[in-house]
């Protein structure tokens, strides 16, 4: 609230009549009756004639509306657990299902929260102690490799990350751009070489070092043939127990996340942002 003071009239009312219930009003005035012992000794302020008091209540205006959208989920690549699909299928209402076990994840998670399939960020739709559901859009079997799996599949899960997440892999939003087809496996050591054929569009965003997801697994790129429309990785000996794709055989799909930033870079250059630089300097 604001105060403002005027000089109006005469006097000050040095009574003090109390309301039963006290207000913001009665309190200033119950303030405003007590008498200083010695108003001289304040020889810079001049006794003023008259005294009035306006109390105004400020309106509280709405804070303006972020037009920024909020990040739904963010993933980091590290597996949590594999799961093992309970069943899938059409439901009644023509959606489609995928209810899966698993213990890990289950944990402070409730419905309507993310949980990334195979690296394929899902909604929970039921939850159980034992298992949890997720729908499944014509789009999303489309895309993905989903539509492959059976009663018994492993699957790759992990919840969205939390504040105090620890960001062990890169950046995984959970949104697959496309599948790739293992075409071969070849062991080293305790380590295993993966090969995986993928479209050109998704290549292109794949180079040697840098991040990809396959099934939702945060990997490391060693190579990319581009003759081939290939790249390979290699997992070592605990990834492969922890993770479905070595699980796979030669000719089957794999979802695959190329890194967020390379579409950035490509967006930026293909809107001119960096000519605008070379144009000023």
């Amino acid at each position: 609230m604001a105060l403002s003071f005027s000089r109006t009239s005469l006097s000050i009312t040095q009574k003090y009549f109390p309301s039963k219930t006290p207000t913001t009003k009665s309190t200033i005035l119950n303030l405003l009756s007590y008498k200083p012992h010695n108003l001289n000794k304040f020889s810079t302020i001049s006794k003023p004639n008259s005294f009035s008091l306006t109390i105004t209540k400020l309106s509280k205006s709405p804070k303006p509306k972020s037009h920024l959208q909020p990040v739904r989920s963010l993933f980091t690549g590290i597996v949590e657990e594999m799961g093992t699909v309970q069943s899938l299928g059409d439901t009644k209402d023509g959606g489609f299902d995928l209810k899966i076990e698993a213990k890990t994840v289950l944990e402070g998670v409730h419905l309507g929260d993310s949980i990334a399939v195979n690296g394929t960020c899902l909604t929970v739709t039921d939850l159980t102690n034992e298992d949890f559901t997720v729908g499944l859009s014509p789009e999303t079997l489309r895309k993905t490799s989903l539509i492959e799996l059976k009663t018994g599949s492993l699957v790759n899960l992990e919840r969205a990350v939390q504040p105090d997440s620890r960001m062990g892999g890169h950046f995984v939003q959970g949104h697959v751009d496309g599948t790739g087809m293992i075409v071969e496996k070849e062991p080293e050591g305790d380590s295993l070489w993966i090969k995986v054929k993928a479209d050109k569009g998704l290549l292109k965003y794949i180079v040697p070092k840098g991040f990809i997801a396959v099934d939702g697994t945060s990997l490391t790129v060693v190579d990319v043939m581009e003759e081939e429309e290939c790249f390979n990785f290699m997992l070592v000996a605990y990834t492969q127990q922890k993770v479905v794709v070595p699980l796979k055989e030669v000719g089957q799909k794999v979802n695959l996340e190329v890194d967020i930033l390379g579409k950035y870079v490509e967006r930026l250059l293909s809107s001119g942002f960096v000519d605008s630089f070379k144009g000023s300097s």
